[in-house]
């Protein structure tokens, strides 16, 4: 754990013993916050600011200052990878991600690039660089990834949709090609993770956005295998977080990866979460971003609840999806607080 002064959520993810529940929250760094919103504007759009390791830096430390988390989370976006591996993409303040060229044939899967990703992330790891020692040492640093099936989507797909139909419809008509770049994305996540290990991120994260538009069987056939190989691949780095939106009816599955924690989304009880997952792993999670809208007497009840159900050990505590954007920061910063003045008052 090196020379951290906060080490709550290392000690947490490996089952240690905390004297309270750290907490940190998806999408923090962000257009909540408005020193977010004026770094972006200075950036010109969201690509660049992605793109530009010094104003990555400045808003990833962001929430560590205005919110007081236990945790940075490295601000950069999912969808470096499919751009490393060869199909750029754009960024539509109106429709979200764009991508021009898309992955539907075997023809397709031949323009992708051969090189390591790592050659085209070098702002990355740049950025990873920055923040370590910007914040020396007050909390970790959260480095993160989409997971193969997410990435899939939108390299299939070109853009984010409500059924993600030709993403599907691939799984079902050419099985080989989906597996084929489902390896390929698998391969390139863990070459971009292991580079931001080396970089110096202290914990990972592997997000998969989309994994609740797929049923169990289709979810453990196609996409286990893949999610399986990564964390085989980090098992001896840095704490892991398998983060699988949706996929409660895979939560068995999920919890024999060789991962740290497993983060719950707000459908998933965290008493049946427990009895699935068993002691052996850290649960992250789970409040209802929408319970942000209500009062502080209201963020304040529903979080003590949830610290409640999960319980003093084994927790981090988290939104059970990333923040969304037109929640008040001092609403936020209400649950963040909440957390802490529980565990305050149990030690007394």
């Amino acid at each position: 754990m090196g020379n951290l002064q906060n080490d709550l959520i290392i000690r947490a993810a490996k089952g240690l013993k905390v004297e309270r529940t750290p907490v940190w929250v998806m999408r923090q760094a962000g257009r909540v916050l408005a020193p977010y919103r004026a770094v972006r504007q200075q950036a010109g759009n969201f690509i660049n600011l992605v793109k530009t390791p010094e104003l990555a830096a400045e808003v990833t430390i962001q929430p560590v200052d205005i919110l007081g988390v236990d945790a940075a989370i490295l601000f950069s976006d999912i969808l470096v990878v499919p751009e490393a591996m060869g199909l750029p993409y754009t960024m539509d303040e109106g429709r979200g991600p764009w991508f021009e060229n898309t992955i539907r044939s075997e023809k397709d899967l031949l323009q992708l690039s051969s090189a390591p990703v790592t050659d085209h992330l070098a702002y990355v790891t740049d950025a990873i660089g920055l923040i370590k020692r910007d914040l020396n040492g007050r909390v970790p640093l959260i480095g993160f990834a989409g997971a193969p099936w997410t990435i899939f989507c939108y390299m299939v797909e070109g853009r984010g949709s409500k059924t993600f139909s030709l993403s599907r419809a691939m799984l079902q008509r050419d099985p080989n090609l989906a597996h084929d770049l489902l390896s390929r994305i698998a391969d390139a996540t863990i070459q971009y993770l292991k580079a931001q290990v080396e970089a110096g991120v202290d914990m990972l994260q592997l997000f998969d956005s989309w994994a609740g538009i797929l049923n169990s069987e289709v979810y453990n056939v196609f996409i286990m295998p893949y999610m399986h190989r990564i964390c085989e691949a980090m098992k001896d780095t840095v704490p892991l977080t398998v983060f699988a939106k949706g996929a409660f009816f895979s939560l068995k599955e999920l919890s024999d990866l060789r991962c740290n924690t497993i983060g719950l989304d707000w459908h998933t009880s965290a008493s049946w979460a427990r009895q699935v997952v068993g002691e052996d792993k850290t649960l992250q999670g789970n409040l209802d971003p929408a319970v942000l809208y209500g009062s502080f007497e209201q963020i304040k009840t529903q979080t003590h609840a949830m610290l409640d159900a999960f319980g003093e050990q084994r927790h981090i505590a988290n939104l059970g999806h990333g923040v969304y954007p037109d929640i008040d920061a001092e609403h936020l910063k209400c649950f963040i607080e909440s957390v802490k003045e529980y565990q305050y008052k149990l030690d007394q």
